[in-house]
């Protein structure tokens, strides 16, 4: 370096602007959707998620991170939203969205039926009078 020239340790860091621009767009696969991005959201929900699956998310940030790609929970849950419903804009009934609730619903109501079948035979065992026993017989007395 010269004499008399300093050099400045000054670091240079993105301004408020900067920070909470949109995000920039990603390649275009035509879809009409897009994810809200780094700004001020003023619209609130309150999702619960299993311990799994919050692990599950997090592995996921971890690994866009190894990928280049830093983004936090909100941001990668805002981008799957914007992707499952672009797909469900343009495939409908076969996107991947509704193939996957229609299966859950499937063995929500398997599951419901079971749920049925097993309360109406407590319900049947709960109205015997003490002393009865299982399919009317009574004990001697």
């Amino acid at each position: 370096m010269a004499a008399g020239r300093s050099r400045s340790r000054r670091v240079s860091l993105p301004g408020v602007a900067e920070l909470l621009r949109p995000a920039a767009p990603g390649p275009d696969d035509g879809d009409q959707r897009r994810a809200s991005g780094r700004e001020k959201h003023t619209q609130k929900i309150t999702v619960y998620l299993s311990a799994e699956e919050l692990l599950d998310l997090e592995r996921a940030r971890l690994a866009l991170l190894r990928y280049g790609a830093a983004a936090d929970r909100g941001r990668i849950v805002r981008e799957a939203i914007a992707v499952l419903l672009a797909d469900l804009d343009a495939r409908g009934k076969e996107s991947l969205l509704a193939r996957r609730i229609a299966v859950a619903n499937k063995v929500a109501d398997v599951g419901e039926a079971t749920d049925n079948a097993e309360s109406a035979g407590q319900q049947l065992l709960g109205q015997q009078r003490p002393g009865q026993q299982r399919f009317g017989w009574h004990r001697p007395g």
